[in-house]
């Protein structure tokens, strides 16, 4: 688990390491903070914000190759409810971060299609209610 107090300053970490590897192309690659720090985890890597999932997706060119990345954000139309509830309707809750990491895990091949059903039915997930995007 880690905090990303600032998705910004990571991709102009990873822009400026990309601008230097691509102007020193016969020196050692450099690697961005992102790559530096998730090159020694393995697994894929869920990204949940109260922010739009554009601000998570800035990071994307700079996961490690090989490595899955899924978002969770809250895009849709503002609302104004207690920050649980908000976490709940647009996805974003721990239980939407289990399901999110279980669906990586089965997508790489680590465990059955199964096991992401079992979740969405054990947290009470209502899987065909409309797309917060448009709600």
């Amino acid at each position: 688990v880690w905090s990303c107090p600032s998705f910004n300053e990571l991709t102009r970490d990873g822009q400026e390491v990309d601008r230097w590897n691509l102007l020193h192309p016969t020196e050692a690659p450099r690697q961005s903070f992102v790559e530096q720090q998730l090159g020694k985890t393995e697994g894929p890597v869920v990204a949940s914000t109260d922010y739009m999932k554009a601000y998570a997706e800035q990071i994307r060119p700079f996961i490690p190759k090989g490595r899955t990345y899924k978002v969770l954000g809250t895009d849709g139309f503002g609302r104004s409810d207690f920050r649980r509830k908000l976490r709940e309707h647009f996805e974003i809750d721990r239980h939407y971060i289990v399901v999110a990491a279980l669906k990586a895990l089965a997508e790489d091949g680590k465990l059955p299609a199964a096991k992401v059903a079992e979740a969405i039915q054990k947290y009470g997930i209502q899987a065909d209610k409309v797309n917060p995007l448009h709600a």
